[in-house]
């Protein structure tokens, strides 16, 4: 199984201790409070289903929407 944008969404609020429908896709995901814990934490969940995402990018990014892009951008380049 694929990781979709729906899953990380609802994975992303839930880390955040937030609804999906409380969390934009541009919202900064650092001023809500994710930290670099977290962020392992779901880059691990993410790998486990199949996404390889760079956790430096995730870093470096700040947004759901960002963080989605990099994803689809890695699946098209392979």
């Amino acid at each position: 199984m694929s990781l979709t944008f729906d899953q990380m969404h609802a994975d992303v609020a839930r880390a955040l201790d937030l609804t999906p429908a409380e969390l934009g896709a541009q919202d900064n995901l650092y001023d809500l409070g994710l930290d670099s814990m977290r962020l392992m934490t779901l880059a691990m969940e993410w790998q486990e289903q199949g996404a390889d995402l760079d956790f430096g990018l995730l870093l470096e990014s700040q947004t759901l929407a960002d963080w989605w892009a990099a994803l689809e951008a890695q699946r098209q380049s392979a």
